[in-house]
């Protein structure tokens, strides 16, 4: 029997997750999405009251934004995050399990988290995971300083911006010990590689 093979690039922001999974794409000639891209799809056609943590900030103005990022801590964004990406997931789920036009693909994004793809069990699909990391502060600042995370980096204030690098910091060493977590209870179909640092 043929496997379809999936390709899973989880891990935090600015850590190149979509400059990998462009390469690989490039490389293996295989179609690739974002959990973003996946996110406003969703946003389109299911009901906020079904997916309430998609919607919490998909209104958002910039002075919202800065409010936020201003007023909670790096632990509290990262849980924010990671509670939309439990949504998210869904329907990066529903893409793997039922996908019948690509076959082989990657999916991309911080909403690929270690937990979700360990419960993850689909027939005929072979699973590629590979979650990117990067703990060099300096070069997660000058790349959020430089680009911005949220929105162009010259239209927001400099003192969000070291809160964005505290919470990439924050997600990094998320990412890092729940894919130990996920080493010692690795499902068969499943391969694991951190990347950027290697854990």
């Amino acid at each position: 029997m043929i496997m379809n093979k999936i390709i899973l690039i989880g891990g935090s922001p600015t850590a190149g997750k979509s400059y990998v999974a462009r390469k690989i794409a490039e490389s293996l000639k295989l179609p690739w999405i974002s959990t973003d891209t996946i996110r406003e799809q969703m946003r389109k056609i299911v009901r906020e009251k079904d997916f309430p943590n998609l919607f919490t900030h998909s209104e958002a103005t910039p002075e919202m934004a800065v409010e936020f990022l201003s007023k909670k801590s790096a632990k509290e964004i990262v849980k924010h995050q990671n509670d939309e990406s439990l949504d998210v997931w869904k329907g990066v789920k529903a893409l793997i399990e039922t996908d019948y036009v690509w076959g082989n693909f990657i999916i991309e994004g911080v909403a690929v988290l270690p937990h979700l793809v360990k419960k993850l069990s689909v027939e005929n699909k072979e699973i590629k995971v590979v979650f990117l990391v990067d703990d060099d502060i300096k070069r997660v600042r000058k790349t959020i300083f430089t680009r911005g995370l949220w929105d162009d980096a010259d239209k927001y204030p400099d003192d969000v911006k070291e809160k964005e690098v505290e919470w990439v910091i924050e997600f990094n060493n998320y990412i890092i010990k729940e894919s130990f977590c996920f080493i010692a209870l690795r499902h068969p179909r499943h391969s694991l590689t951190c990347g950027a640092r290697i854990c």
